[in-house]
């Protein structure tokens, strides 16, 4: 595979602090890439890297076999779709949409055409005549989205562009720009700190922390096989067993002797990791014990659940079916299965 987006080897220093460290992905053609990660991990950093608005202390960046690390973010071919969207007031939607095509002096009646076509991609045809006062924060994003768009740039970088909107409309625009990549069929980059959100649109997951990549894969991989115990607990809940390989396939923990499949030596200090879904009362092949519910809460779909194990210090996080009656207090006989199992490294 020839990278569409290479980045090599990207470090960025401020004084004593080390925003990206060694920082290397390349990406294919077409693909949805989600830069994941909590305040301070370097992915806002990363993607301003991306778009030339903030130049690398070492690394080189390359977009469709071209180095573009020396160019100003108006030579690359890219456009960044902000938190705030950055819309001109005063313009109207089409002003504000055909904007860029009108510093790059495209010509009128080409630049109308354009305008329109984006307008219509985005669900606006004909709204250009409005002022961006009149639009709902919906409306202003695919505004935003058509501006960014119109110019054809070979990636757009998104920057956090739903953590405004509230959670129906948040839903909605995730629906919106996964369909609207599938049509264009352009490279998107997006950042987000929101795990469900990066479930839901990425084809490949960039978890960063501390100025690096934690791990990278598809949303199934990374939530079912995390590769660091970082990962596994960034991405969504889980319960987390400690224990030490006493033999093959052997970890001894506070609830007894585990088996699960692993290449960790013996004496290894492990994370035995399991996801609430996969925590079941129905006797699965690995016996977890006894354990007594201490909270409920119902969510629609499912119970959320939190219980303590009567043996040992250990607690544990399931779902457990709407119709099930749930009790504070009340003992649940839990087990998974073997693949369920995550074994990491402390």
């Amino acid at each position: 595979m020839t990278a569409h987006l290479e980045v090599d080897s990207i470090s960025k220093v401020y004084g004593v602090v080390t925003a990206l460290d060694q920082v290397s992905l390349a990406v294919e053609q077409g693909a949805y890439v989600v830069l994941l990660g909590p305040s301070g991990s370097g992915k806002t950093t990363l993607l301003s890297v991306i778009g030339g608005f903030t130049v690398p202390s070492a690394g080189r960046i390359a977009i469709a076999g071209r180095d573009v690390t020396a160019m100003s973010p108006a030579q690359r071919p890219t456009t960044t779709l902000f938190q705030d969207y950055a819309l001109f007031p005063h313009m109207s939607v089409a002003g504000n949409v055909g904007f860029g095509l009108k510093v790059r002096r495209v010509p009128g009646p080409e630049r109308e055409k354009r305008i329109a076509a984006a307008l219509e991609l985005v669900g606006l045809a004909g709204y250009g005549g409005r002022g961006i006062h009149e639009m709902s924060g919906g409306q202003r994003q695919r505004v935003a989205l058509a501006r960014a768009l119109v110019v054809e740039p070979e990636i757009l970088l998104l920057d956090e562009p739903l953590g405004a909107l509230d959670l129906n409309l948040r839903r909605q625009m995730q629906d919106e720009l996964l369909a609207l990549q599938r049509r264009t069929g352009r490279s998107f980059v997006h950042v987000t700190h929101d795990q469900e959100e990066a479930m839901a649109l990425a084809s490949l997951v960039v978890v960063m922390n501390k100025g690096r990549i934690e791990d990278h894969g598809s949303p199934k991989r990374i939530y079912e096989r995390p590769a660091t115990l970082f990962t596994a607990t960034f991405m969504g809940e889980s319960t987390q067993i400690s224990g030490r390989v006493s033999g093959a396939n052997a970890v001894e923990t506070v609830i007894g002797s585990l088996h699960a499949d692993m290449t960790h030596p013996a004496g290894a200090e492990v994370v035995l990791i399991v996801r609430p879904e996969n925590i079941r009362t129905d006797g699965a092949a690995i016996d977890l014990g006894t354990a007594r519910i201490r909270e409920a809460t119902f969510q629609g779909a499912h119970y959320r659940v939190l219980a303590k194990a009567e043996r040992g210090d250990q607690d544990f996080v399931l779902r457990l079916p709407p119709d099930q009656v749930v009790e504070q207090g009340a003992a649940l006989r839990l087990s998974c299965r073997a693949e369920s199992l995550v074994v990491l490294g402390r």
